[in-house]
């Protein structure tokens, strides 16, 4: 392999990603709807359409990539508008990802690397960490349409020969990170008490420089050929192991109050944000065993200093 394709190359996992291949040595193409962002170093191929739509006419006549990582999609969106969350997520995560494959392989590409989620197993781990071979049990339209690209884009490569691999991570966090993580940064930034100091439940997450290394062997190695990986840091901190984390390196007071979940899990009720203060205060632990015995592959950067440099870049930016 000696030059990747990456869609979404722009995004938060996708520029970690592409500063890791170019440090590697790999030439490296983004695909992205729209200029800019990317690493530098990138090549930008714009092409707007968000399903992908003939993609394969207007691929560029110059670009032979050997392998596509895959991680432009439709994200989870809380509160949804969608007059039908389904048919939007299908479109992009499902049929844009399938036109992406058979793009890819029109043109050469051997190896399709797909990022989904671990959405697409469950939304908590029920007592044990999720194992890749568990019964999949999505639970929202995000979660449904990752599991439908993953199997089909399984019998894509049965059908033609190309080599897939699939990578559920479960949060991922770091510099430029957004969305709920974000808003917890700026909380302990800013001194908000969180009720969250009685939640003990763990939750595993992923420094974006760990996925992002994950990531690469998998796009490289044979071994990862024909696989499904969950991909993880080494340990399972719960929230308030978090929030303590991030206040230490941003010299800010840790302000835990000691609800009891069981009365959050009323309040979420009431206020009707259930699914909210369930991913609060349940349980979602996920098992890497399977990438660290078939790839030898270990996350080369600890949750404490994944944290701390998520901690620094905020104080540094905002």
């Amino acid at each position: 392999m000696s030059h990747m394709l990456l869609s979404g190359a722009n995004g938060f996992v996708g520029h970690a990603l592409g500063r890791v291949l170019l440090d590697a040595g790999y030439t490296v193409t983004g695909l992205v709807r729209q200029q800019g962002g990317c690493a530098d170093g990138v090549q930008e191929w714009v092409h707007r359409d968000k399903d992908f739509d003939e993609l394969a006419d207007a691929w560029p006549q110059q670009l032979r990539a050997d392998c596509v990582v895959h991680l432009a999609a439709r994200v989870h969106i809380m509160n949804d508008k969608s007059a039908d969350p389904d048919a939007a997520f299908q479109a992009t995560n499902v049929d844009g990802t399938l036109r992406m494959a058979a793009a890819a392989h029109q043109h050469g590409a051997r190896r399709f690397v797909f990022v989904s989620s671990i959405k697409a197993l469950a939304e908590s781990d029920r007592g044990q960490p999720l194992r890749e071979s568990d019964p999949p049990h999505p639970e929202d339209a995000y979660g449904r349409s990752k599991l439908a690209a993953e199997l089909a884009l399984r019998r894509f490569g049965q059908q033609t020969g190309m080599e897939i691999v699939v990578v559920r991570p479960p949060l991922v966090y770091g510099p430029q990170v957004r969305a709920n993580f974000l808003r917890l940064l700026e909380a302990v930034w800013r001194g908000t008490p969180l009720p969250v100091g009685a939640v003990d439940a763990r939750r595993s997450m992923v420094y974006v420089g760990n996925l992002a290394d994950a990531l690469a062997q998998c796009a490289t190695d044979a071994r990862a050929v024909g696989q499904c990986f969950h991909v993880a840091d080494a340990t399972d901190p719960t929230v308030a192991d978090v929030v303590r984390v991030l206040a230490r390196h941003m010299n800010r007071p840790a302000r835990l109050l000691p609800v009891p979940p069981a009365l959050l899990r009323l309040l979420g009720t009431l206020t009707g944000r259930t699914a909210q203060i369930a991913r609060l205060t349940g349980s979602m632990r996920i098992d890497t065993s399977h990438i660290r015995e078939t790839l030898d592959w270990r996350p080369p950067v600890s949750s404490e200093n994944g944290l701390a440099i998520t901690a620094d870049w905020y104080r540094s930016t905002h």
